[in-house]
């Protein structure tokens, strides 16, 4: 993105000459009449002596200064996922509806859960709602955990087969006696509505192939920065993280919109400094704050995909949901930010109802 007029004035007081108290005399009561307030992760000001050395700049003007530090003073813009994915959700349900009325057809979900997790159990059940929702018909398959793979891969191929079952979802993670590579590479890549396909990614990383599916929550955080009109094209962007379900998918998808791409991860030395470069910032580590307000560059959009449960003993559950970035330090700098919860999460569902709906048109060809 363009550099902020706050980026501009750092650059420019980071060049101070000595200070003079006669121009700070002068100037602080200037900066009392306009409500100037300087935060204090923000670039140099982030203590006094700083802000002494700013206000007694004597080459600078009193008005040069002044606007130059409201310029400081910016609001961040909330990125709300749940609207975005309530929206997404109505224009599915109205062309499911359309489907239906023209050709008889509604999409369908197979989701396999095997185990008792409960948080698996959770994501399942919130599936099934949003199906029911817009009207996709929703198959679900729960298996014990001690069920064997030979198992889980016939409900598959029956899945596979099923002319009514346009996805098919296996649930993550899997029980540790299972060959989660295996299970998933056995869903046909035409129902992959979950984008994990290997034939699905390669696609999605060479350039003029396009990918059947591309993996929901990826796809959702690019969908955010289209609906909130942020541009990618010629803009630096920064992953962090590499996992193969969000962040090494993200990164692919914003090369393809032709951001430059950068990818922070475990190994990755001096992150903050990289990160401070981008203009767009996705994280997806599962670490709770560890993206500071000083990571941020001023202006950036923030993409926060982390869920992370923190103590809290004043919450009745005992514990909190905090991203993987530091909502509170990163909030005052960044120009546009996802909330957590509230931001990513909604858009995740929201995309594999996207998904399913494009599978069904496209296995019956329907425009």
């Amino acid at each position: 993105m363009a550099s902020s007029p706050t980026t501009m004035m750092k650059m420019k007081l980071y060049d101070s000459s000595p200070p003079s108290s006669t121009a700070a005399a002068r100037l602080l009561p200037l900066l009392r009449r306009h409500h100037i307030h300087f935060r204090s992760s923000v670039g140099p000001f982030h203590n006094p002596s700083s802000l002494r050395t700013i206000i007694t700049r004597s080459a600078f003007s009193s008005s040069s200064v002044i606007t130059a530090a409201m310029t400081s003073e910016t609001s961040v813009k909330v990125i709300d996922g749940k609207k975005v994915a309530k929206d997404i959700r109505d224009e599915i349900a109205a062309e499911i509806s359309r489907m239906k009325d023209s050709i008889g057809v509604v999409p369908g979900l197979a989701v396999i859960l095997v185990g008792e997790r409960r948080d698996s159990a959770t994501y399942v059940r919130n599936k099934k709602k949003a199906c029911e929702a817009v009207g996709i018909k929703s198959y679900e398959v729960c298996l014990p955990e001690n069920s064997t793979e030979e198992e889980v891969l016939k409900y598959i191929s029956g899945f596979n087969d099923d002319p009514i079952v346009h996805g098919i979802l296996v649930q993550l993670p899997l029980p540790s006696h299972m060959n989660e590579q295996k299970i998933l590479n056995a869903v046909c890549i035409e129902k992959d509505v979950d984008g994990f396909h290997p034939l699905n990614i390669g696609r999605l990383a060479m350039r003029g192939r396009e990918p059947l599916f591309v993996p929901c929550t990826p796809k959702g955080c690019i969908e955010l920065l289209h609906r909130y009109n942020v541009e990618i094209k010629g803009k630096r962007a920064v992953v962090v993280g590499r996992s193969n379900i969000v962040g090494m998918p993200a990164a692919l998808l914003l090369q393809r919109e032709d951001a430059t791409v950068s990818i922070v991860h475990s190994r990755t030395k001096n992150p903050e400094e990289i990160t401070r470069q981008a203009d767009i910032i996705i994280s997806a580590v599962g670490q709770p704050n560890m993206v500071r307000g000083s990571w941020v560059k001023p202006g950036a959009v923030i993409i926060d995909v982390g869920i992370n449960p923190v103590e809290d003993t004043t919450n009745p559950r005992g514990y909190r949901l905090v991203g993987d970035v530091c909502y509170e330090e990163a909030s005052k700098i960044a120009s546009a930010i996802t909330p957590v919860p509230g931001g990513v999460g909604p858009m995740t569902i929201a995309m594999l109802l996207s998904n399913t709906l494009l599978s069904a048109k496209r296995i019956h060809n329907f425009k």
